[in-house]
Formats: structure tokens, C-alpha cells, sequence
């Protein structure tokens, strides 16, 4: 006899099922849209080599039809057109893969897009032919497996081995692009883009994820700020009265964490009477300090304000900033820091790195991991040049970032935790550690429901499979490092 238990579990697989499906059959229509975009395109071209003098027409009047007629941004059309044409014209094991379903059309527009260098470097004579079926190769393995962003930092890293100095030259190119715009957004707000190099873009974002935290850690240490009592060219302020003068009493009592307004002081006796002592929610005569509910986006950009404008965060925004400095991760080879060769370096988790720019922050740094890989790339071991905890620095070489499938949370913002537990006799090893953030750290731990908790097993080359509720396993390979071939 089936038990109820066992028919929901059944029937939440089912839904599962059925929803992975249905996401493989939304990937092969967005292919065929795919390939209806590439035919269109090639008669748009037929069309500009017959009528040469109207070639732009010809392609803004195609691109605002399709835009109408899907009612989608003519710029998001612009870019699922040229996608179309490279995947088309140059990537056919990826077409393959997307006409059955395996990876969707986030996956494809990461893939075409890292293959921009690839592509420029066999054009111009820099790489053979046969590269672009590697990359493609790689690409689809690392698409089946990985989300669009995780295979986008994959893939930018292969690409600029594939592509040589090429991706050196793109990089001292594009820095000379950097910009600021601003544009409205409606509703009494703006937009303002800051186009900067990569690093520096994802260390900005990192301090200003650490200042913000700091402000939210520290909403229950803010003071009231209260209006001046006289606003001459010297303002004279409630906290500037003393304990014992007359004039205190005129305008305020002061009271443990409270302040109110002498209701004996002119106008009081048109206010309603509420006895502050028991209703002080209510009494008008409450200076009452509103409470910060700001979300951690929110806080971003008011600091992200106060930094630009006033140099410093303001002192409404709390304390504890003070020492808070970026963090970035890169990597590069010895041989590329001492200024042998130009390879590009990696900036982890987002992609490689102008090898000038690494040697600039490495001349800013003590404090440096020398990485040990294994033939196929893996992180096996660490060692540091100066005094430091070899374990952790050999974890966060290893994991780059949080450990679940798909999860890109920066090392710098995760826990180490214990694949198997440490209370029921976990080692406290490499092979047994691995890099959490806060929200995938709680589905394995003891106090989840067994009918809702996940269960992890760290295999011997620190790849982790995940087991879900349902029963279904999930797997995270550790990231290899490019070689340099």
C-alpha cells in the first residue's frame, strides 16, 4: 500500500519532471526563433549587396519591424539578430546542443559573445581555424553543466588562452572607453552607467557590499539627530545645553534613550494631552527616531551617493566603516608577474585580466598564495610566501566561490563548512571543507525537516555532489585554472 508520504514525494518528482521538459521545449522554439532570425538576416544582407547606397536603411527598417512586432527594445533585437548570425554562420555543435534543449538561449548568447576574441584572433591570423571547434566544444560541456553566469566566467578565461594577446590588446583598447551617463528612468529617478575596467568595477561593488553591511550591522547604535534650538550663525543644539542650565528646562527633558518637549513651553497647551508615560507612542511631545528599513540595494546607493558627493558616508548612516577596504581575487602565472611573458591573468570569478593591471596590484600587495595544478589544471595545493592559514588559502584558491550548483557568492562572502558534519565525525581536512554561502549553507543543516534538507558528499578531487529532497543529485566540479599551452 502506497502511504501519503510517498505519493507527494512522487508527485513533487513529477512536477519536477515535467517543468525540466518544458524548459527543454521552450530551448528548441527559442532555436527555431534562432534560425528564423539567421535566415532573415541573410536575406537582409542579399538585399544591402543589391542596393548598397540603402544598406543602413534596409537593416534599421528590418530591426524596427521585428522590434514592433515582438514589442521588444530595438537594442535587445539588434543583439539577438547578430547572435543568431555568428551561431549560424560559426558555432554548429552549439546549434546542435540548443536545437535539443540542453542549453538555453542565455547559455548560447554567453557562448557566442566569448567567442567574440576567439573569432577576431582567427581573422586576423593570431589562432587557427580549428580553435573555434574547441572553444565550442568546451563551451557546450561547460553549459550542460554550469548556469549562464557561471559559463560566462568559464568561458572568457578559455577563450583568452585560446586567443593568445589578443585579449591583452582588447583590454589596453577598451580602458580608453570608460565613461559615465547618465539617463531618466521615470518616476523622479536616473540611471547612471559607469563603464570601467573590470576590476576596479567589481571591487567598488564589494566595498560598497561591506560598507552597507556595516550600516545595517550598526542601525541599533544611531543617535537621535535632533533640530537646532537656535539657527544663528551659530547653531546651538539640545546636546549643546548643560545638565544644570535654566535654559534646559525651557525647551526639553531629557531622559534615558528619550527626549520630549516640555509640554509647559508655548503652544503646548494646544497639542493634545496624551501622559507620554503611559501612551509615548501617541504623545505629540516624542522626538521619535525613525527606524532604517532600507534594503542592502538601497544602502549601496545612498553610500554610493555620499562617497561622490560629500567624499566620506555621512554620520547618519552609522558607524563601523572606518578600515573597510575591496577585495578582488586574481590569479597569474610567476612567470607573467616577473614580467617574462604577457599572458593574460584572471580576475576569479569574472574573467581574465591585462597582465600590466596584475602586476600593479600584485606591487600593492604582501600577501600572495603560489598555486600548485595538477596536468588537468585542478588547484591541488598552496603554499604562501609570508605566515598565513594554508587551509583557508587553499580553500578559497580552490572554490573561488559558494559551492552549490550554480552559486557565484564570492568566497570572501561565504563560510567554510564541514561537507560531511564535524559533530558527527567530520574531518576537519581539505577534502572534507568547502566554500557556503549563508542561504545554501542552511539546506544541510541538522535542524532542517529530513523531508526538506539537502545532503552533500565531497568526492576526492573536491568535486561535491549535492543530494536534493527529491532524490535527485546535483554535481559542482571545483573550477580548473586555465592552462597555458
Amino acid at each position: 500500500m502506497t502511504s501519503t508520504g510517498d505519493t507527494d514525494l512522487e508527485q513533487r518528482r513529477a512536477l519536477l519532471d515535467s517543468w525540466v521538459d518544458t524548459r527543454r521545449a521552450i530551448a528548441r522554439l527559442e532555436a527555431e526563433a534562432s534560425d528564423l532570425l539567421a535566415e532573415r538576416m541573410r536575406l537582409s544582407h542579399a538585399d544591402a549587396a543589391e542596393h548598397t547606397y540603402h544598406r543602413d536603411a534596409i537593416h534599421r527598417s528590418m530591426i524596427a519591424e521585428y522590434s514592433a512586432a515582438g514589442r521588444i527594445p530595438q537594442g535587445s533585437i539588434e543583439y539577438a539578430f547578430t547572435d543568431a548570425a555568428f551561431l549560424s554562420r560559426s558555432h554548429p555543435q552549439v546549434r546542435e546542443a540548443f536545437h535539443e534543449g540542453s542549453i538555453t538561449a542565455a547559455h548560447v548568447r554567453e557562448i557566442v559573445r566569448a567567442a567574440g576574441v576567439v573569432r577576431e584572433a582567427i581573422d586576423n591570423g593570431r589562432a587557427d581555424a580549428d580553435v573555434l571547434p574547441l572553444f565550442d566544444t568546451v563551451a557546450v560541456i561547460v553549459a550542460e553543466t554550469e548556469t549562464p553566469a557561471r559559463t560566462r566566467a568559464h568561458l572568457r578565461e578559455l577563450a583568452a588562452t585560446l586567443a593568445g594577446s589578443t585579449i591583452t590588446e582588447r583590454h589596453a583598447r577598451a580602458a580608453s572607453e570608460r565613461t559615465v551617463t547618465v539617463r531618466p528612468a521615470g518616476d523622479g529617478l536616473a540611471v547612471v552607467t559607469i563603464v570601467l575596467p573590470e576590476h576596479l568595477a567589481a571591487a567598488i561593488m564589494d566595498r560598497l557590499t561591506q560598507l552597507a553591511r556595516a550600516v545595517i550591522a550598526g542601525r541599533a547604535d544611531r543617535e537621535p539627530v535632533l533640530d537646532p534650538i537656535d539657527e544663528g550663525e551659530d547653531p546651538v543644539y539640545p546636546e549643546h545645553i548643560a545638565q544644570d542650565d535654566p535654559a534646559r528646562d525651557d525647551y526639553a527633558i531629557f531622559g534615558d534613550g528619550t527626549f520630549t518637549t516640555d509640554p509647559s513651553t508655548p503652544g503646548a497647551a494646544n497639542r493634545e494631552r496624551v501622559d507620554p508615560l503611559t501612551d509615548p507612542a501617541r504623545s505629540p511631545d516624542v522626538e521619535h527616531i525613525p527606524a532604517d528599513t532600507r534594503t542592502i540595494d538601497q544602502v549601496r546607493a545612498d553610500l554610493l551617493t555620499d562617497l561622490l558627493l560629500v567624499s566620506d558616508p555621512s554620520a547618519a548612516n552609522g558607524s563601523g566603516l572606518d578600515n573597510i577596504h575591496a577585495r578582488i581575487q586574481v590569479t597569474v602565472a610567476g612567470t607573467t608577474l616577473a614580467g617574462c611573458d604577457e599572458r593574460p591573468a584572471q580576475l576569479d570569478g569574472h574573467g581574465p585580466l591585462h597582465p600590466d593591471v596584475a602586476r600593479d596590484l600584485a606591487g600593492r600587495r604582501s600577501g600572495w598564495s603560489r598555486l600548485f595544478l595538477d596536468p588537468t589544471g585542478l588547484v591541488r595545493e598552496t603554499d604562501t610566501y609570508t605566515p598565513t592559514e594554508p587551509m583557508r588559502r587553499f580553500l578559497r584558491a580552490r572554490d573561488q566561490h559558494c559551492r552549490f550548483p550554480g552559486c557565484r557568492m564570492p568566497v570572501h562572502r561565504s563560510q567554510i563548512d564541514h561537507t560531511f558534519d564535524h559533530a558527527k565525525g567530520g574531518k576537519t581536512e581539505t577534502g572534507n571543507l568547502a566554500h557556503l554561502c549563508a542561504t545554501h549553507h542552511v539546506l544541510k543543516h541538522p535542524d532542517v525537516a529530513d523531508e526538506h534538507r539537502w545532503t552533500a558528499r565531497q568526492l576526492p578531487d573536491g568535486t561535491i555532489d549535492w543530494l536534493s529532497p527529491l532524490g535527485r543529485t546535483y554535481r559542482d566540479a571545483p573550477r580548473r585554472r586555465v592552462m597555458f599551452i
